[in-house]
């Protein structure tokens, strides 16, 4: 099919505006993307200064002493409840054992009431100190991961190639 001369000078007219429109919107997807990039580094910047801190003062006036409160008491119901007991009934257990074997060989043994004194903190305490731990690195993590920039915007590098009509 051959075209007039017109009406090729009409389509290269054509093709040179789609040409430059397309040189267009490339420069003014540079221009979005920087400006996208800048809003990123202030919004960073803003979290920075003004929404971690209030976070942080809100974190330890109200989660950190309930969480304090918690790693007493867990440290109350394991050192003062839990290890009593236990170490009652295994205490129990040996002396029964040991007036067994003393029966059984014929020698009488003693048994004494003297209660060990505790040196340095119990296990649960450190179980209870651990699991406090463990709670505060992730509320932490929670809040970074909610609150972090996200920088990552995918903008191409090299202008894409206008399409031929």
């Amino acid at each position: 099919m051959s075209l007039s001369r017109k009406r090729k000078k009409e389509l290269r007219r054509l093709q040179n505006d789609a040409n430059q429109l397309w040189e267009n919107q490339q420069v003014l997807v540079g221009h979005a993307a920087d400006v996208a990039r800048e809003a990123g580094r202030q919004l960073g910047n803003l979290n920075r200064e003004q929404v971690v801190p209030v976070i942080q003062d809100t974190y330890n006036r109200r989660v950190a002493p309930v969480v304090d409160r918690g790693v007493k008491l867990g440290k109350h119901v394991v050192d003062d409840k839990f290890v009593p007991i236990v170490g009652g009934v295994v205490g129990s257990a040996l002396t029964a054992w040991d007036v067994a074997n003393a029966k059984r060989h014929g020698v009488a043994v003693q048994v004494r009431k003297a209660a060990p004194q505790k040196s340095g903190p119990g296990l649960g305490s450190i179980i209870a100190i651990v699991l406090g731990a463990a709670a505060a690195v992730g509320v932490l993590y929670a809040a970074w991961q909610a609150l972090r920039a996200d920088d990552e915007l995918w903008v191409a590098d090299d202008p894409l190639a206008a399409p031929d009509a």
